[in-house]
């Protein structure tokens, strides 16, 4: 589960929607572009913008570089009761 903590224009619904949200506007919070991001990683600049773009074709290992360059960490948990 990704959580997020303020709302834009149109609410993220996936989760590949909610880590591309939360990697954009931390990203941006922390004044960087994707090229920095990408610096900083140790990814290319163009798995940074798949990740902000949701797209499905990022491996694992490159999106957790960058959810852990920004600071972020990335949570796995079980569905809650139906």
């Amino acid at each position: 589960m990704c959580a997020i903590a303020h709302t834009t224009m149109s609410e993220p619904t996936t989760t590949l929607e909610r880590i591309a949200h939360t990697v954009r506007e931390e990203r941006r919070r922390q004044q960087m572009d994707q090229r920095t991001l990408a610096l900083v990683a140790n990814v290319a600049v163009r798995s940074v913008s798949r990740i902000e773009n949701a797209q499905a074709t990022v491996r694992l290992d490159v999106l957790l570089r960058v959810i852990s360059a920004l600071g972020l960490r990335l949570d796995v948990q079980p569905p809650g009761p139906a």
